[in-house]
């Protein structure tokens, strides 16, 4: 299993369509072959970074999604939103406790 993370900084006057946006995809993402989970997170402090966690079943998973016309299109709509560079990490769960 491979985990996103990644960091989105939206400019604060594009908050609300970042979020509407997100709504509206998220069940598409969540659905997309090889996700196995999705989130959102938003920082306590500074209300303009929000956070994706995804699980994929495999890199090649991540992979098809980020070439998708999906992603494309989502991509499209996201970008124009950021206030900084997005930052990304695939990383291998190592432990987890609940």
């Amino acid at each position: 299993m491979l985990v996103r993370i990644v960091k989105l900084s939206i400019a604060e006057e594009h908050i609300k369509t970042f979020l509407a946006n997100f709504e509206k995809q998220k069940e598409n993402i969540r659905n997309f072959k090889g996700c196995r989970f999705l989130e959102l997170y938003r920082d306590k402090t500074n209300a303009h970074l929000f956070f994706t966690y995804s699980y994929w079943n495999t890199e090649a998973d991540l992979e098809n999604y980020r070439h998708s016309k999906l992603f494309k299109g989502i991509w499209a709509k996201t970008k124009p939103l950021f206030n900084d560079k997005p930052q990304a990490w695939s990383v291998e769960k190592l432990d987890s406790l609940e």
